[in-house]
C-alpha cells in the first residue's frame, strides 16, 4: 500500500466505515414500504440541468473528498472547483447514523451513503431520486452496481455508484493451518484460536452470521441474509452469541485492526482488502480469502438531498467524483474497486483493479452488498414482516453482552 493509504488510514481511525449503496434508473414514483411501514415519499427528479450556484455542501466519509489539504498530490476537488465554480465544502462524517442525521438537518446537498444508511434515507424523504441522465458518466459505470436492492426503488435509480469491496476473511498465515476456505472457522465454539479471533463492530454483520447460516443452514430458507424473519433472525442473534466465546476483540477502527494482527492479538477474521494490504505492508504474514460461502460487502452511493440548496452543483459534483478520472483517483487513495469501467486505466498502479477484482463480476457475484434491513422484507417476501435496522440494532448490543 502506498503512503497516500497510510495517512488515509490514520485520518479513518475514528472507527468510520460502515459501507455500500449505488444507482440505476427509472421515474420519480415511488412505492413500498420502508422503516415503519412507510411508502417512499413523491419527490421529483431533476428534469434538467442548470448553472452551477458556486457552492455544493458535501457529507462523506474521510478520504472521499480530498482538495491537495492530507497530501498535495491527491486533489481531485481543486480542478473541479475551477472547472465549475462550485466551492465544495465538506463535512466528514465518522458513522452511517451521523450521516443520517446530517442529511436530515437539509443543509447539505449531496452525500456518500453507506448501505446501511441509503434504504434510511430513501424511506425518510431526506433524498431525491437521480435523473442518471444528467449524469454523463453514469453510462461507464459497472452494470454490476446499477439498479441494487440498497440504491434503486421500482427500478429508480437514489443515486451515483462510487466503489465497492468485500468484506474478506484474513488470517495470520503462521498460526491458521491449514488455510481457511469457510467462515466456519470464526464461528466454531471449540476453535483453537478462542481469543484470537475478530468480527465487524456493527449491526450489519448480524448479516455474516446469515450468509453463513443461509449457506450451511438450508431448512431455515434464509434467501437474503439482510431479510430475516423473526425465525431466521434469532438464528443469526443465536450464532453470534455463540461466537461470542471465542472473540477476542471486536474492531470497527481498522488501524486498530493492523496492529492486532501485526502483534498477534488477532489471528483471524473479517476484514477488507485494503487492510490486508496495509498489515503485509507491515511485515505481517497475514493472507486473505473470499469464503467458499460468499461474503457480504459494501458499495457506496452518491446521493442528493430533497431538500438541496445547491442541486445543480450537487448534480455536477456527482457526475464528477464517478468520472475516470476522480474515481480512480478515490479508489487508489482509499482502497476500493473503483465504479467507472473506466477508471481502471487512470489508477497510478497499473495492478490496482486486479488486486480489487474490479473487472470481476465473478467475484462480486458472490458478495451481498450492505443493504438497509427493513420491515418489509427485501427478498420480495408479503407473508411475513422482517426486522428493520432498529431490531438490528437492538440485537447487536445483546450480542456483545
Amino acid at each position: 500500500m502506498h503512503s497516500s493509504s497510510r495517512m488515509v488510514m490514520a485520518a479513518l481511525a475514528a472507527g468510520v466505515l460502515t459501507l455500500a449503496g449505488c444507482g440505476g434508473g427509472g421515474d420519480s414514483e415511488g412505492s413500498g414500504s420502508g422503516p415503519g411501514g412507510m411508502a417512499v415519499p413523491k419527490i421529483d427528479k431533476m428534469a434538467s440541468l442548470g448553472a452551477g450556484e458556486g457552492t455544493v455542501n458535501v457529507v462523506s466519509w474521510a478520504g472521499y473528498v480530498e482538495d491537495g489539504t492530507t497530501d498535495k498530490a491527491v486533489d481531485w476537488v481543486t480542478g473541479f472547483e475551477k472547472e465549475t465554480g462550485c466551492q465544495v465544502n465538506n463535512k466528514v462524517a465518522g458513522t452511517s447514523d451521523e450521516m443520517v442525521a446530517l442529511m436530515k438537518t437539509g443543509e447539505y446537498d449531496v452525500v456518500s451513503a453507506s448501505g446501511d444508511a441509503s434504504l434510511r434515507l430513501i424511506y425518510g424523504g431526506d433524498v431525491a431520486p437521480v435523473n442518471t441522465d444528467l449524469l454523463t458518466n453514469y453510462k461507464d459505470v459497472f452494470e454490476g452496481l446499477k439498479n441494487k436492492t440498497w440504491n434503486s426503488v421500482d427500478g429508480q435509480a437514489y443515486g451515483a455508484p462510487h466503489g465497492r469491496g468485500a468484506n474478506l476473511l484474513m488470517y495470520r498465515t503462521d498460526v491458521v493451518k491449514p488455510a481457511p476456505t469457510s467462515w466456519s472457522v470464526v464461528f466454531d465454539p471449540a476453535s483453537p484460536y478462542k481469543g484470537k479471533i475478530t468480527a465487524y463492530d456493527s449491526p450489519i454483520y448480524i448479516a455474516d452470521a446469515a450468509l453463513y447460516l443461509m449457506k450451511t443452514k438450508p431448512e431455515l430458507n434464509i434467501k437474503n441474509p439482510y431479510a430475516l424473519d423473526d425465525t431466521q433472525f434469532q438464528a443469526a442473534v443465536d450464532l453470534l452469541k455463540q461466537q461470542n466465546e471465542v472473540i477476542g476483540e471486536y474492531w470497527s477502527d481498522y488501524t486498530k485492526e493492523v496492529q492486532a494482527f501485526k502483534a498477534g492479538n488477532s489471528v483471524l477474521g473479517t476484514t477488507w482488502q485494503v487492510i490486508a494490504n496495509l498489515t503485509k505492508a507491515d511485515k505481517a504474514p497475514v493472507e486473505v480469502v473470499l469464503p467458499s460461502e460468499g461474503a457480504t460487502g459494501w458499495s457506496d452511493t452518491w446521493m442528493v438531498s430533497a431538500k438541496a440548496k445547491h442541486p445543480n452543483c450537487a448534480y455536477l459534483w456527482m457526475n464528477h467524483i464517478i468520472s475516470p478520472e476522480a474515481n480512480a483517483g478515490v479508489a487508489e487513495w482509499f482502497g476500493e474497486a473503483p465504479s467507472n469501467k473506466l477508471s481502471c486505466g487512470k489508477t497510478k498502479d497499473p495492478q490496482h483493479c486486479t488486486t480489487f477484482h474490479a473487472e470481476d463480476e465473478a467475484y462480486f457475484d458472490q458478495v451481498w452488498y450492505w443493504t438497509t434491513p427493513l420491515a418489509q422484507c427485501v427478498d420480495g417476501r408479503t407473508d411475513v414482516t422482517c426486522k428493520d435496522y432498529a431490531a438490528w440494532t437492538q440485537a447487536w448490543t445483546t450480542v456483545k453482552g
